[in-house]
């Protein structure tokens, strides 16, 4: 058994009946946009957003049509953020597969981006939870104001891990934060009483985004990106930030400020890249994924009482960290 089948063991009927729901939330008769949706279906990805809302709403009280609702329309708007990045980054593919704008055009893209986000306004108001309705809302604001701060921090010469973290926390981790915000909101739980579980889905975040990052200093076609794209965008992650503020060299800064100004050309790339993992780099992100996965299971072992739902969620914990695409 690998670890998504263990991970779905005590959610299985619930996560099946999430995934038709959000089939058919995207489902239209109109001949293009329904192209361009089935396209978009077909691209759905491991969906470990919403195993995790369900996970924490299961050991929260239980799963019901509120935490289903809340999950799909999540998804909806991971989805959509996604169609926009993508026509942001002209990127042609994600993951290894063709993207909605160079299968069709960004016309196209930007357009079912919006249709997937009204979908997803759609589908949350289903919940007939206020509080869900507006964690959504707020989610939609943290992820855009991430993709700003990104876009600002490209042309910022600075090497803040600080700006990093920043950038991670409002780029991804607000996802998995939310995720467990919704699971447990969805059982009813009060807000305040939340903020202990959203961390946990904060580290989560932080740790899915490191590791996302570190692939970027191998070659891997499963990967779905060469090594070095994230440098060639203009982004300077964790490994290479480490190294050049620990081992401040100035040829080396130097070409981070070309990376910034995105003047640098593949060969310096892999000199940075080549430098990062000299100097520890890679093995340091690896220790920071370490203290924030010790946090996540110390928080199951605390917190989750259903033996099936806390051996899932350290499978998912363990998952996240040691995946390799």
């Amino acid at each position: 058994m690998d670890y998504l089948e263990q991970i779905k063991l005590p959610i299985q009927e619930e996560f099946n009946l999430f995934i038709d729901w959000f089939n058919k939330s995207l489902t239209h008769t109109d001949g293009l946009l329904e192209q361009a949706l089935r396209h978009v279906r077909a691209r759905g990805g491991k969906r470990m957003r919403p195993m995790l809302i369900l996970l924490t709403a299961k050991f929260c009280g239980g799963i019901n049509d509120a935490t289903l609702n809340a999950a799909v329309g999540l998804e909806l708007l991971h989805t959509a953020s996604l169609l926009h990045d993508d026509v942001v980054d002209e990127a042609s593919e994600r993951r290894g597969q063709a993207s909605l704008n160079a299968s069709f055009d960004n016309k196209v893209a930007v357009l079912v981006g919006d249709f997937v986000l009204s979908t997803c306004l759609l589908q949350v108001s289903k919940t007939h939870n206020e509080v869900i309705f507006r964690r959504i809302a707020e989610l939609g604001r943290t992820l855009s104001n991430g993709e700003i701060l990104q876009l600002n921090n490209y042309c910022d010469h600075g090497l803040s891990e600080d700006v990093y973290f920043d950038v991670i926390r409002k780029k991804t981790a607000a996802l998995f934060e939310s995720c467990c915000a919704l699971g447990a909101i969805s059982t009813g739980m009060d807000e305040n009483d939340i903020d202990e579980i959203a961390s946990f889905g904060r580290n989560i975040g932080t740790i899915f985004q490191i590791r996302d990052d570190i692939f970027d200093y191998y070659d891997s076609k499963a990967i779905g990106k060469p090594t070095g794209n994230d440098m060639a965008e203009g982004k300077l992650t964790l490994p290479v930030l480490y190294a050049l503020n620990t081992y401040p060299d100035e040829g080396m800064l130097a070409l981070a400020r070309k990376v910034k100004s995105r003047e640098v050309t593949a060969d310096e790339i892999a000199t940075l890249v080549r430098f990062a993992k000299e100097k520890g780099g890679i093995d340091y992100a690896a220790r920071k994924m370490d203290e924030l996965s010790d946090a996540c299971y110390r928080f199951i072992d605390s917190r989750v009482s259903l033996t099936d739902v806390a051996d899932a969620l350290r499978t998912y914990v363990s998952y996240v960290s040691k995946r390799n695409f």
